[in-house]
């Protein structure tokens, strides 16, 4: 099901939560929305279950507006952050419960659970109440739930926050493959980038009620086009250094305290010397013999990495180093720049100068 949000707004008390949200999701997609709490993220998914009316705006489902339609009659399976199982029920009763009240005969209803169980690796556990099962199986039958409905439109709202970060892991897996083998088009709902990263075909970028960015996971992370993209996207954050550009297009060179570092030839702006502010990812910056001298200022270990923070200019930087290196807080460490992977944004506007 093509799926298409026009202006979607939701105002509470001369608030807006949700403010003019325009996006189209394909057919068989799966999208996520990312921001953090309280940006409007879960508002605009429980509107587009039906369970929020909209102040103003269409949702359009395979062309059709279906702001008016009940949401029992919209076909969409819903998985929520709360598993949401009633506890004296078997897991069988929870999934085919819904089917159940539709009059679905006994027999669809066996066939169907089978079929979801098997998906899910629930086949052996039916006949298990809620409180005999993990947090992890306990999802599963939540998502087993929404599935058995044979939606058009599958929504979860961070169904997995609850769970440790191993397990989030696995599930995340597993219901991204469901979805590809299903091909149900999907709206998920999180604050957690790694989620957001690993399953979407396309990130919905959501802060204060607005659409900030809409585009695939690599391109957010590789291409921001704005300093605000890509200060959020990537944990550590990128690097940030307000710097004066001289030279021409082809030979320019950043001005630090420390010293100045040429440009790659085939990046950066066009118009010769300016001011920019530049972005690095932390894997960009690296120890180098000919770099800047900085001052160590923090040492993190990570296991297979040792995350460094060193004082360049008047900001605070990460980089990844060796983790069998020595350094320590307060030595002086010489830093590389990687040039080609360097992102340059307006520093008045914040918009990319290399992908706007």
């Amino acid at each position: 099901m093509e799926l298409e949000l026009e202006n979607l707004t939701k105002i509470y008390a001369r608030h807006r939560v949700v403010d003019g949200i325009d996006l189209k999701i394909e057919d068989g997609e799966f999208v996520v929305f990312l921001g953090p709490s309280g940006c409007g993220k879960t508002t605009t998914l429980m509107m587009t279950a039906g369970l929020i009316e909209p102040t103003r705006g269409e949702i359009r489902f395979d062309g059709k507006n279906v702001v008016a339609v009940h949401p029992k009659d919209r076909q969409v399976g819903m998985g929520f952050q709360t598993y949401a199982l009633y506890p004296h029920m078997t897991v069988f009763d929870n999934m085919t419960f819904a089917l159940k009240l539709q009059g679905v005969p006994a027999a669809e209803r066996r066939a169907r659970s089978g079929k979801v169980a098997d998906w899910l690796g629930l086949a052996d556990l039916l006949e298990r109440m809620p409180g005999e099962l993990s947090g992890g199986q306990q999802q599963r039958v939540s998502v087993g739930r929404a599935l058995i409905k044979e939606p058009k439109l599958l929504l979860f709202d961070e169904p997995l926050s609850n769970l440790d970060a191993n397990l989030r892991a696995s599930l995340r897996g597993e219901i991204k493959r469901l979805q590809r083998e299903t091909g149900i088009t999907s709206l998920y709902v999180t604050h957690d980038q790694a989620e957001a990263m690993a399953m979407a075909d396309r990130v919905a970028v959501i802060m204060e009620g607005r659409l900030i960015e809409f585009a695939p996971p690599k391109d957010l992370h590789d291409r921001p086009k704005s300093r605000r993209i890509a200060e959020f996207i990537g944990v550590p954050s990128m690097n940030f250094f307000e710097t004066e550009l001289s030279g021409e297009s082809g030979g320019l060179t950043a001005r630090f305290e420390g010293g100045e570092v040429a440009l790659d030839a085939s990046r950066g702006p066009r118009d010769g010397s300016r001011r920019v502010v530049l972005g690095f990812r932390p894997q960009h910056l690296r120890e180098s013999s000919e770099g800047l001298p900085c001052e160590v200022r923090n040492v993190e270990h990570l296991g297979r990495d040792l995350l460094v923070t060193v004082r360049v200019d008047s900001a605070d930087a990460t980089l990844y180093a060796d983790p069998a290196s020595n350094v320590a807080v307060g030595e002086t460490l010489r830093v590389g720049f990687d040039m080609g992977q360097a992102q340059f944004f307006d520093p008045e506007t914040g918009k990319s100068l290399l992908w706007s």
